[in-house]
């Protein structure tokens, strides 16, 4: 086979769908966020303002965060040493379980490298160990998800996208004695809407299975301390296995799992994902720690936060920009096209110095790209005004069919 030919021929394919990914060389300056400096080759560095960044409160530069990890790294030094069954586990790690699961009112928590690998080796442990298991995905699950459930070897059952009724169907023409897990999410992150949880959770154990919540996209912005969409909702004690990340809301990096302590446990002891994973560095650790210490504390971040979202809505729908409906803190736009998603996410970097990401298939459906905002508590009223009047000159350029502004 001749291997180079079809690596370049599949991404030459990618290029004619304009679904190619262009990564933007962006060095983030502390204490100046959404600001950054753009780099491309051959040219000078210059500003520009970031209305992507799934950094949700700008805590990946806060002063506590920042602190926290400098004096981590110097007492500790950089790396974790391995796995935590050769290396042990840090003091740091132990802290860390801790204060996760007391956020979310579990009795133990577990810390993974990452958000994708605590989803995957999660469910694909489950899946696989539990005898005969049948696990129940929201059609629009994260991939991480897909992965777990695909990999596990359970049977997979789609239900349609937050639609009740579809799982009770589901559910009813069940095995009784199979054992079920029902994943899904708070908030969907390219859509921006939220899952009925308790009804969900409700659902699952009335056939006995295990309800599984992934709040990725929700942990450190809902909730009185920041718990997420089930603790806003009340219904955290409904949620047998919640995960969630370190990576958004709190700044750092990581994911993890709170639950019973056996569920944990059991996780721990069996999942492959965490056993031969180097683990978490004890800087990454204390950031992680401070950072949700800090938001559990202070609700205004999250009230400002909604305010901001809410503020960007409402002025991009006055200027008649196609703002896609949300719920929640993600903002998305409609595009419809892959190839004008791009150029509009190029025209808006070009010539008035924005930095919005283009998002296309396999992310999302065909025909509905888009480009998806996501406000901050630092984006200020004079940030919305530059970024409406960008998008305005840039969908009139490409006859998107922007109305005049209404503002």
């Amino acid at each position: 086979m001749d291997y180079e030919a079809f690596f370049s021929g599949h991404l030459r394919r990618l290029h004619d769908e304009g679904r190619y990914r262009v990564f933007a060389e962006l060095e983030r300056v502390v204490g100046a966020f959404p600001r950054a400096r753009f780099h491309r080759e051959g040219e000078a560095a210059r500003d520009v303002t970031v209305w992507c960044s799934n950094d949700y409160l700008a805590m990946g530069q806060h002063a506590v965060v920042v602190e926290a990890m400098q004096a981590a790294v110097g007492a500790q030094g950089s790396g974790a040493g391995g796995t935590r069954n050769i290396s042990g586990t840090n003091t740091l790690h132990v802290a860390l379980e801790r204060e996760l699961a007391s956020l979310h009112g579990k009795e133990s928590a577990l810390v993974f490298t990452s958000g994708y690998v605590a989803n995957e080796t999660t469910l694909q442990t489950l899946g696989a160990l539990l005898p005969g298991c049948e696990i129940y995905s929201d059609a629009f699950n994260h991939a991480s998800m897909i992965a777990g459930i695909r990999h596990s070897g359970a049977v997979r059952r789609i239900f349609r996208h937050n639609d009740v009724a579809h799982l009770d169907e589901l559910l009813a023409a069940a095995d009784p004695a199979r054992p079920k897990i029902v994943a899904f999410e708070s908030v969907y992150s390219m859509d921006g809407d939220v899952a009925p949880i308790g009804e969900l959770c409700d659902l699952a154990h009335r056939y006995g299975a295990l309800a599984y919540l992934d709040e990725v996209h929700a942990v450190g912005m809902y909730g009185a301390q920041g718990g997420g969409v089930a603790e806003r909702d009340g219904v955290l004690d409904k949620v047998d296995i919640v995960q969630g990340t370190l990576a958004k809301a709190f700044g750092v990096v990581g994911g993890y799992i709170a639950s019973t302590a056996a569920t944990v446990d059991f996780v721990r002891s069996c999942g492959a994902g965490f056993i031969f994973s180097t683990s978490m560095p004890p800087a990454i650790a204390a950031g992680s720690l401070a950072s949700i210490q800090f938001v559990r504390a202070h609700p205004e971040l999250r009230t400002r936060h909604q305010e901001r979202a809410a503020t960007l809505k409402r002025r991009l729908a006055a200027a008649g920009l196609p703002v896609m409906p949300s719920t929640t803190h993600i903002v998305p736009v409609f595009v419809g096209d892959a190839a004008l998603a791009k150029q509009a996410s190029d025209l808006l970097m070009d010539r008035h110095a924005i930095y919005v990401q283009p998002i296309n298939y396999p992310t999302v459906p065909r025909g509905t790209e888009r480009l998806r905002l996501t406000p901050t508590p630092l984006h200020s009223d004079e940030h919305m005004t530059r970024l409406v009047a960008a998008m305005q000159d840039v969908w009139q350029s490409l006859g998107l069919g922007c109305r005049a502004a209404a503002e």
